[in-house]
């Protein structure tokens, strides 16, 4: 995998935070942003932007839905009138983040949450570190994940399930490194503890600011 690459940034007043979910593919991050976006203890808090990709739709997905599907023409575009913050390239596709989203959404003091692989999470980190808050969902075993991938699209082809076991295995050496581990065994009980661990994030933020208002 090529790493992201962060576009030209100006530097401005950050005050949201970014709640970044990353992990191996099959993890189950994806269907844990899910979840805590439908969840209404967090109905207002949580802001999702839709990526742009330049992968073919899956069965159900809908374009500006789940993803902005582009060409691969579209995509240079885009980059080349810095409107992308971040990108990667994965399994021949394209995936990026765009940048005004989430420019515009911090300014404003808005949440962000979202799902990334370990290179872009760490280009976010580096461009506001004090913003962002990155969790790593970690499955319950490499057969555990094997069967997640296969199960998920019956038509993965043989080179891909092995590409994506040894990028798993690569990634969770280093999982350590991140705010927050999480192991996805059971679905209900990951989405609770990063439900607690946002919501005293954001209350925590809020206090904050609430302080500033007050001292001002």
């Amino acid at each position: 995998m090529k790493p992201r690459h962060k576009s030209q940034v100006t530097s401005h007043k950050a005050n949201g935070i970014i709640f970044i979910i990353c992990g191996p593919s099959g993890s189950g991050k994806t269907t844990l942003a899910r979840n805590l976006l439908a969840d209404k203890s967090l109905k207002g808090k949580l802001n999702r932007p839709i990526s742009l990709t330049t992968r073919p739709k899956r069965s159900g997905e809908k374009d500006k839905k789940d993803y902005f599907f582009v060409s691969e023409e579209r995509f240079n575009e885009q980059k080349k009138r810095k409107k992308i913050l971040e990108w990667t390239k994965y399994l021949g596709y394209y995936y990026a983040t765009p940048r005004d989203f989430i420019e515009g959404r911090l300014e404003k003091g808005k949440n962000i949450i979202l799902c990334l692989d370990l290179k872009g999470a760490a280009t976010i980190k580096r461009l506001y570190p004090k913003n962002t808050v990155i969790f790593f969902v970690m499955p319950p075993s490499i057969d555990a994940l094997l069967h997640r991938i296969t199960n998920r699209c019956n038509k993965t082809r043989e080179k891909e399930i092995r590409q994506r076991l040894e990028l798993a295995r690569r990634e969770l050496r280093v999982c350590r490194r991140y705010d927050y581990c999480i192991v996805n065994k059971d679905l209900e009980k990951a989405t609770e503890k990063l439900r607690g661990i946002i919501l005293k994030k954001i209350g925590e933020k809020d206090a904050i600011r609430s302080a500033g208002k007050t001292a001002g």
